[in-house]
């Protein structure tokens, strides 16, 4: 699959999570949060520290997101990604997008193994889909 067709795969799920989602709006774990919103997805935050971000309810963990989340967005350490990324696959998650300075390659490794579609080369989903900071 070429990277364009990775990342078309990846936003065709019906909903999306924000691993590492901030409340902080200078944080690119919130970023990528309004990104999805600005866009009209369907977005769930997980954070394990706050109930609800930029008007959207969290979830505190991963094994916690609906089941109609097919799509993770990673804005983590890569330490935390490593953690969190088994997790994801074992609830289901079928695309992983491992945003710049998330990446692990123990994770992209695991990914790959377990046929989980991952984004893991430097894309930035803010780019992709044209994320306006206001």
């Amino acid at each position: 699959m070429t990277i364009g067709e990775q990342v078309e795969r990846f936003l065709a799920a019906p909903a999306f999570g924000v691993a590492g989602a901030s409340a902080n709006r200078d944080k690119f774990g919130n970023k990528v949060l309004r990104c999805y919103l600005q866009n009209n997805r369907r977005v769930i935050p997980v954070n394990p520290g706050e109930a609800m971000i930029e008007g959207v309810a969290a979830v505190a963990s991963i094994s916690d997101l609906p089941a109609d989340v097919k799509s993770v967005s990673f804005i983590t350490p890569p330490a935390v990604t490593e953690k969190l990324v088994p997790l994801a696959i074992e609830r289901g998650v079928e695309n992983i997008w491992m945003q710049p300075g998330a990446q692990s390659s123990a994770a992209v490794s695991l990914c790959k193994e377990k046929g989980v579609n991952v984004i893991a080369d430097g894309s930035c989903i803010l780019v992709v889909l044209g994320y306006r900071d206001h």
